[in-house]
């Protein structure tokens, strides 16, 4: 066997858990697959002298494939391009067991929304220590930082994500009962009853398609909120967004908002306002005929 095709079958062999890292790093399987061909670029680019030692193969390759998508999220940021949580996870392959298996809770839409506002450092610490068990000895030459600061960073991460996540275990019947009794109390002008079904620290977050439409990028606190949509939430039609209760806004019958809802614990704890024709079309809206 020659050296490249020493160098492919290594990289084969570690392809699924590779492939799935850096589609939970980008949020895309698209720029995954991207990742993925700059990192064997990389990897080809060493030869096989490059990899002489190394005894951890998948762990070495992890570490190139983390530092391909370090490279690109900062990118992104820094064109800001992206608005937030544009992309949402595709299905996986069912020709690829191993890779079915790794991404069987593949990151849901309220996670990947979260994900887009860590900062690249923050997302890689969170997604290779708590999703793919990598020490923090090793993901801290990737970020350039000592393993305690990348605990740190997964540390902070962490507590982001469990604030603004769904419960795993909340009932989309429940969901749906919060969202329908939150707009019908927006379009009824009752707001006690706003105030009631948010969470003292909901967030409405605004992607940046919504905010050239002149939405804030942010707004915190449940009376805040609750103000926002005492204002403006009549115009809110209720809709199903990839299959939760969420709500839109569609003057003149063309969609141009939509709301997705996070509820933890029967309250509200975060509204996503999506604005972005691309990841409005992912979302999929049913709306119900009046």
């Amino acid at each position: 066997m020659d050296e490249g095709d020493w160098l492919v079958e290594r990289f084969e062999a570690h392809r699924p858990r590779l492939h799935a890292v850096a589609h939970r790093m980008l949020g895309s399987a698209a720029e995954a697959d991207d990742a993925m061909q700059e990192a064997w670029l990389r990897l080809s680019r060493s030869g096989a002298e490059g990899v002489e030692g190394v005894e951890n193969m998948g762990g070495w390759l992890t570490t190139i494939v983390a530092r391909v998508c370090l490279d690109l999220l900062r990118s992104r940021r820094s064109r800001r391009e992206e608005p937030i949580g544009e992309h949402l996870p595709e299905p996986v392959s069912d020709a690829d067991p191993e890779h079915q298996a790794l991404m069987a809770d593949s990151v849901g839409l309220a996670l990947l929304v979260v994900l887009d506002t860590l900062t690249p450092t923050e997302r890689l610490a969170f997604v290779l220590h708590d999703m793919f068990d990598v020490p923090f000895d090793q993901i801290a030459p990737v970020i350039e930082r000592s393993p305690a600061a990348a605990r740190q960073l997964a540390s902070r991460a962490r507590r982001r994500v469990r604030a603004a996540g769904p419960n795993p275990g909340s009932d989309p019947a429940r969901q749906r009962e919060v969202v329908t009794a939150f707009l019908a109390a927006s379009r009824g002008g009752d707001f006690a009853a706003l105030v009631a079904l948010l969470d003292p620290d909901v967030a409405l977050r605004t992607d940046p398609d919504g905010v050239r439409l002149g939405a804030p990028e942010e707004i915190l606190g449940a009376h805040a909120v609750a103000s926002v949509f005492i204002e403006y939430g009549h115009g809110a039609r209720p809709a199903l967004l990839a299959g939760l209760a969420g709500a839109v806004w569609a003057p003149g019958g063309r969609l141009r908002v939509a709301y997705v809802f996070t509820v933890t614990g029967g309250a509200i704890t975060a509204i996503d306002r999506v604005a972005n024709p691309e990841r409005l079309r992912d979302l999929e809206p049913v709306i119900p005929d009046d």
